[in-house]
């Protein structure tokens, strides 16, 4: 079984910084990929970014170049530096995780259950 734990999220000013982590543990062909996704009040959970244990990224436009997916293969732990935060970004982060990049699209297979990001002057 498969278990996902995140971090880090609060409250932020507009143009600030923000570290997401999430832990993962189990069986570790089951998080090859890890990812964040996110749902605001309203809206259909999205994906934000993810990454293969061979390093591969992926990236939602809205992100793209103001957050940086990593991952840590010793601690199983995937990270989301979020830089240049917008109030658009308010939204819960759910960390995940699934055998393949294809699963990306498709549905991952494990879930977080989430960590706020709230982004407000």
């Amino acid at each position: 079984q498969v278990q996902l734990e995140e971090s880090g999220g609060g409250l932020v000013q507009p143009g600030g910084s923000l570290r997401l982590s999430c832990v993962a543990s189990g069986n570790s062909a089951s998080f090859n990929v890890m990812g964040w996704y996110r749902q605001a009040p309203e809206k259909q959970r999205e994906l934000v970014a993810a990454i293969s244990n061979g390093g591969t990224t992926k990236y939602s436009k809205s992100v793209m170049g103001r957050f940086i997916i990593s991952r840590d293969e010793a601690k199983n732990t995937v990270y989301l530096q979020m830089d240049s935060l917008k109030p658009e970004d308010t939204a819960i982060y759910y960390c995940a995780a699934a055998p393949s990049m294809a699963r990306v699209s498709s549905g991952m297979d494990h879930w977080g259950k989430g960590t706020l990001v709230t982004v407000s002057s």
